[in-house]
């Protein structure tokens, strides 16, 4: 099932499943990432429980172990509209029978996407049902089409600053990092960044990033509730995406503990925590 909001400016869908945005449109023009196969299959995924990869796909609480796949199972499961305007909706996926065994905690994760003016605003709330601290990881996956040659994009960062990029060694996070020295506040895309996967960042000082075609600005993400970001394409794909996260992949000295994990976060019993983010069709 697909669920559609709109303004008079533009308007985005929504796949039940995973709660995956899959189409944001102005005037015609198609900004979300088609999902084609043979690149990658996906268009805005949502990130939960965690982020990224575990330590051999496992994590530990009150010494059993669990395990995950990467980006966890949000994704794959059908939410439920529990809310609906024109210009608005929310989708909820409460803990089950099959999340317990995986994930042992009572959780609700309701996903809100609401349109203001070219904007779209989604946010997530994290509710913990349970009587004790509730870990959680979740991040955004957005892809954004680029439908000219790759190197006419470039990407603007609202701060000028030098990346600190961290790799991947076997999908976790290694000790090896690089810098990217921005230039005059831009990153110019090229393949070649991407050929080691995605570029990972545990702190930015930039909190807004745009999209720019043949120079002239077309996205705009604005993450200030998020510390952490991944950027991603496939080589000779023509997408870019921009992840806002709260959390990572483990890292190679991982002891695999889910509460002493890097970056994790924590909802405090019965209660609940409210993260956004905006993409802006400029």
């Amino acid at each position: 099932m697909i669920t559609t909001i709109k303004n008079n400016l533009i308007s985005a869908s929504i796949k039940h499943v995973g709660a995956e945005l899959f189409s944001l449109n102005k005037h015609h023009r198609e900004y979300i990432w088609e999902g084609n196969p043979a690149f990658w299959g996906k268009h805005s995924p949502v990130l939960f429980p965690i982020v990224g990869t575990l330590k051999n796909n496992l994590f530990t609480y009150n010494n059993q172990s669990y395990s995950l796949s990467r980006h966890g199972f949000a994704r794959d499961y059908s939410f439920e509209v529990i809310e609906k305007s024109e210009e608005s909706v929310t989708f909820s996926l409460k803990s089950s029978e099959e999340t317990l065994k995986v994930y042992p905690f009572d959780f609700e994760l309701q996903i809100s996407y609401q349109l203001i003016e070219t904007a779209l605003q989604i946010s997530y709330k994290i509710i913990n049902n349970t009587n004790s601290i509730l870990p959680f990881s979740i991040g955004a996956h957005p892809a954004f089409s680029l439908p000219l040659e790759f190197e006419n994009y470039t990407l603007e960062f609202n701060c000028q600053e030098n990346l600190d990029c961290f790799t991947l060694e076997n999908d976790l996070l290694s000790d090896n990092n690089f810098k990217i020295n921005l230039v005059d506040k831009k990153l110019l895309l090229s393949y070649s960044i991407f050929e080691q996967d995605a570029l990972i960042f545990k702190q930015l000082k930039s909190k807004e990033i745009t999209i720019l075609e043949k120079e002239q600005p077309i996205v705009k993400v604005k993450f200030d509730d998020f510390k952490n970001l991944g950027i991603w394409t496939k080589v000779n794909a023509p997408f870019v995406c921009i992840e806002p996260w709260l959390g990572y992949s483990d890292t190679i000295h991982s002891n695999n503990n889910i509460l002493e994990k890097e970056g994790i976060q924590f909802v405090e019993a019965k209660e609940s925590k409210i993260h956004q983010f905006n993409i802006e069709v400029v």
